[in-house]
């Protein structure tokens, strides 16, 4: 189905497939997750989709908006992937634990990708997060470098209660947002963490009344894109860096991307 763009014009989808739909205007794309009737739960195909969707995105996009349509944001596992005839035309978890070693791990491997693209330096991306975001539903706003929400949110980790782990790409970002302990803590227990309490740890940058979401999100994209790009990739790459090195290094850092951006402005080549 195609969308509205903000002067009224429809959108066509570049990509609408297995509950993912995205829509790209000029240097905004839209990755939207569209199968309410299940609080888009997730599967295999969706993964794939989303992968996709990274795949595609034309090099003129800065910004990506990740957002869910209905209630909740993502309710996390299809349940059905638990059931001994799993999803049709997908392995179920009980096929997948009877697979070699190597063979499970390139599955999991092929389904970290629709999460591991949200973070890349040439794009920021911000989760728009409303209801539920459980389990894969959390991961895949973890994924993002962003996350906004509405003052129903509520964020879950429920994969340790079911006697798996989160292998989504989301226990990185976690840690380094709320810390440790509180990882832990989040992860173990499996309880809802809140809009008020994901502003203060760090795992929310903003928290806004439901029906505000959509207006801030579109605000904090317009101040994103009002950023000089080249500056904008620096300076992520430049932060996404820091908590692997020292403080020397990071000065080093700092000092070699400062170079690079006074040479680019007085265009002066390497």
């Amino acid at each position: 189905m195609a969308t509205s763009s903000q002067d009224g014009q429809e959108l066509v989808p570049l990509l609408d497939k297995d509950g993912v739909r995205l829509t790209v205007e000029d240097t905004l794309a839209t990755v939207t997750l569209t199968n309410p009737a299940k609080r888009n739960a997730q599967s295999p195909a969706l993964w794939r989709a989303l992968g996709e969707a990274g795949r595609l995105l034309p090099g003129s996009v800065r910004v990506v908006v990740l957002r869910g349509e209905g209630k909740s944001f993502s309710a996390g596992l299809d349940r059905q992937m638990f059931t001994p005839e799993g999803i049709e035309g997908e392995p179920s978890f009980i096929d997948l634990a009877r697979s070699g070693d190597s063979e499970l791990d390139a599955a999991i491997a092929e389904f970290q990708e629709g999460f591991t693209w949200w973070r890349r330096s040439d794009v920021v991306s911000i989760a728009a997060v409303q209801g539920h975001a459980i389990g894969a539903g959390f991961q895949l706003a973890l994924a993002c470098d962003l996350r906004v929400v509405a003052d129903d949110v509520q964020f879950a980790m429920r994969e340790t209660s079911l006697g798996l782990v989160p292998d989504l790409t989301g226990t990185h970002p976690l840690v380094g947002l709320v810390g440790y302990a509180r990882a832990l803590e989040i992860c173990v227990t499996g309880r809802f963490v809140t809009a008020e309490e994901a502003v203060n740890t760090g795992l929310a940058n903003l928290a806004v009344p439901l029906d505000q979401l959509d207006g801030a999100v579109k605000d904090l994209a317009a101040a994103l894109l009002s950023a000089p790009r080249d500056a904008v990739i620096e300076t992520k790459a430049l932060l996404r860096g820091a908590q692997d090195r020292t403080y020397d290094e990071q000065r080093g850092a700092e000092r070699a991307a400062q170079t690079r951006r006074l040479r680019d402005l007085a265009g002066i080549g390497d």
